[in-house]
């Protein structure tokens, strides 16, 4: 094997996948498994969406687009995302990807320098691919703590101690994954009064936007002045139930647009046409979909919290966005990647650790709740005597 380099070496994982991989083997063999390990809809792509696609395959639209993307795509996704937030978008601020996660190291990379302690700050739990890309490219991770006495929010008192004159980006993610919180109007004013008070850009990852059940959606982006330093994430996976089609996009400021795409040049070239296509559609077409899926959703949140609660050694908050909930299960006394494994391995029901999320995930629990509410009444019974052998 050639010697790889020390940057490849730091680079993570995203366990959701290592686990999904674990869960098909073990079906493949012939365990009955209800999975919640992964954050994928269980909802059919939207009809329109679907036709738009075929359509434009079966007209020869199958070829190279520019860079940045096709635009049709950028000036529907600018006018989507600007109404939604109240602002004037230019489409020249929009740039097309393979989902929205490129973006992700796309703005990490376009903010920091590696080996001269560039630093990130970021939500801990929070997406692993934060903290992942920050190391592969040399930056300094800076976690914030999301704890559950808080709902989860940020602990601004440490966030402001914890910014210097070497924070070169702040990620920001609302409605969050792991936890399911969302930030309120007053924690994101906080963030951005301090980050434009120093220059400072955010990441701001927006990509459950529509999967908000309780109190209003606060887009840090709209925030006085920060769509002039802000790099906005967001994409069709959750959504349109788009996670295979591989479409997202990011609205930065003009001048940072030109530089991703030049990484958009170099990584990928271009993202499907066909699939940009499709994504117009669903831009313009019938959201009655997204509607009834989200609707469906906070039903099934509520029967998976009000049934976690029930189990001993068990809390679960009930969480006001996402698809995904973070129960409490330190009553266990067990470290939580056991907890999972063990519920794999003897309950048949595949979740993920918390420290997955980071190391003040640990002692919690994610489970997604795009499943049958069928399929979530029996991994709740299946996982009941494996907590009540842990309380004994």
């Amino acid at each position: 094997m050639p010697a790889t380099s020390r940057r490849t070496a730091a680079l993570g994982t995203e366990n959701a996948f290592v686990v999904l991989a674990e869960v098909n083997e073990l079906v493949r063999r012939g365990k009955d498994v209800i999975s919640f390990c992964i954050g994928q809809p269980d909802f059919h792509t939207p009809k329109n969406v679907q036709d738009a696609a075929v359509r434009a395959i079966r007209e020869g639209k199958h070829g190279y687009t520019p860079s940045a993307g096709i635009n049709e795509l950028r000036e529907a996704a600018a006018k989507y995302m600007g109404a939604m937030r109240g602002l004037d978008i230019s489409p020249d601020h929009v740039v097309v990807g393979g989902g929205a996660k490129p973006f992700i190291a796309y703005a990490i990379l376009s903010t920091t320098d590696s080996g001269v302690g560039d630093e990130v700050i970021y939500p801990n739990p929070g997406f692993p691919i934060y903290e992942s890309v920050i190391n592969f490219v040399g930056g300094v991770p800076v976690p914030i703590p999301l704890r559950e006495e808080s709902d989860f929010g940020f602990d601004l008192d440490l966030f402001e101690k914890r910014l210097s004159p070497k924070t070169k980006l702040i990620i920001v993610n609302s409605p969050e994954n792991p936890t399911g919180g969302v930030l309120d109007r007053a924690q994101i004013e906080r963030i951005a009064r301090l980050a434009a008070e120093r220059s400072i850009p955010v990441m701001t990852d927006e990509i459950y936007r529509q999967f908000l059940y309780d109190g209003e959606f606060v887009s840090f982006y709209a925030q006085p002045g920060m769509h002039q330093r802000s790099i906005l994430l967001d994409g069709f996976s959750k959504s349109y139930a788009m996670t295979g089609w591989r479409l997202g996009y990011g609205v930065m400021p003009a001048e940072l647009a030109e530089h991703v795409t030049r990484l958009m040049v170099n990584s990928n070239s271009c993202t499907a046409s066909f699939v940009q296509l499709a994504g117009v559609a669903a831009l313009q077409g019938d959201h009655d979909p997204v509607r009834k899926m989200v609707a469906e959703f906070k039903r099934r949140r509520d029967i998976l919290v009000d049934g976690l609660n029930k189990l001993p050694g068990v809390t679960c908050k009930r969480p006001r966005g996402a698809f995904y909930v973070f129960p409490n299960i330190t009553g266990s006394k067990r470290p939580s990647a056991e907890v999972a494994d063990r519920l794999l391995q003897e309950a048949g029901v595949a979740v993920l650790s918390g420290a997955a999320f980071g190391a003040h995930g640990e002692g919690y629990l994610r489970i997604s709740y795009a499943n049958s509410e069928a399929n979530l009444r029996k991994a709740l019974e299946r996982m009941r005597p494996l907590f009540e052998s842990f309380a004994r």
